[in-house]
């Protein structure tokens, strides 16, 4: 069985274990537009390929997919899975399996305010989110929302372009220079992420790992550590059944004043996940297990509390 990864960028550990969990019994290619790319290099194989909006990426992937015999395909970076979600038909006819959601969950998780509008309609608790400055205006005169805020693009990832707004001043000044922005509540509250397997043949939420984020760094998360709370393992089972939601997830999650809220989902691998695969929470194998036709069995929670995580850096050197 062989596994491309697409766009793999810095992403070496989640090379690393899928080649683990295939060792004889297949091999992981890796793909990325720049041969810069350091996770290229721990793949059994890998290619320099168009970037996603060229117009003969699409040709190029599958070409990768034939030649290699690929069984199963995914991406980690945000805007690829909408890619992903679109070509999935043609991806099935040529014997290989995307693993992503359906093609409008996929879009609604990019979207960030269609996605608050999706769990305020559906009762889960979540910041306050405003597309038109105006209507922010006349909350924040009604004292029902207070400053600071934070604005971010509406259809944005990584963190890039998120600010922390204190006044009218500064929101005037940022929707002038772009349309495409949402004002969403400050959450007073510690953040957790959440990795979360939903079965892709079942549908059904089997893994749920939370951590506490301790320290970010370029959005993603750099220290963490592992916590456990059954009810919150409730909600984000229920929350992504009636998302829809397939595959890997990766959630943010705020608590404020012992509740929790929602904020964003990635239907993808996250940054912080060697947390929970180094806390024996193996997501990898249970793509794997699908891949072969194979339901995994819930067991959601299974791990330990108050296992630390702690990012470094490392270097790859290419003659």
């Amino acid at each position: 069985m062989n596994v491309l990864i697409l766009s793999c960028g810095t992403r070496n550990k989640i090379v690393q274990y899928f080649k683990k969990e295939l060792a004889g019994l297949g091999s992981v290619i890796a793909a990325d537009c720049s041969k810069l790319a350091p996770a290229l290099y721990e793949a059994d194989r890998h290619y320099i390929v168009p970037r996603i909006d060229s117009d003969d990426y699409l040709d190029a992937i599958l070409e990768i997919c034939r030649e290699n015999n690929i069984r199963a395909v995914l991406s980690l970076i945000d805007p690829e899975l909408s890619f992903l979600a679109r070509h999935r038909e043609l991806f099935l006819e040529n014997g290989v399996f995307p693993i992503v959601s359906d093609f409008d969950v996929v879009e609604m998780c990019f979207d960030k305010y269609e996605m608050a509008r999706f769990l305020k309609a559906h009762g889960y608790p979540t910041a306050r989110t405003y597309i038109s400055k105006e209507d922010f205006f006349s909350d924040l005169e009604a004292g029902v929302i207070a400053y600071p805020v934070f604005v971010k693009p509406r259809k944005g990832s990584a963190s890039i372009g998120t600010q922390e707004v204190t006044s009218s001043g500064e929101i005037d000044l940022l929707f002038e220079k772009s349309d495409d922005l949402i004002i969403q509540e400050f959450m007073d509250g510690p953040e957790l992420g959440a990795d979360v397997y939903v079965d892709m043949i079942t549908g059904e939420p089997v893994s749920i790992f939370v951590k506490k984020k301790l320290k970010m760094r370029a959005g993603e998360t750099d220290k963490s550590v592992s916590v456990k709370d059954a009810n919150l393992f409730h909600l984000i089972a229920d929350f992504v059944r009636k998302a829809g939601l397939r595959g890997i997830l990766d959630i943010d999650i705020f608590c404020v004043n012992g509740e929790y809220y929602f904020s964003e989902v990635n239907p993808r691998f996250g940054g912080g996940y060697p947390h929970a695969h180094e806390c024996g929470v193996n997501m990898v194998r249970m793509i794997l297990n699908n891949v072969r036709g194979v339901r995994n069995k819930p067991a959601i929670g299974e791990y330990q509390e108050g296992v630390y995580m702690m990012k470094y850096s490392e270097v790859v050197i290419l003659p």
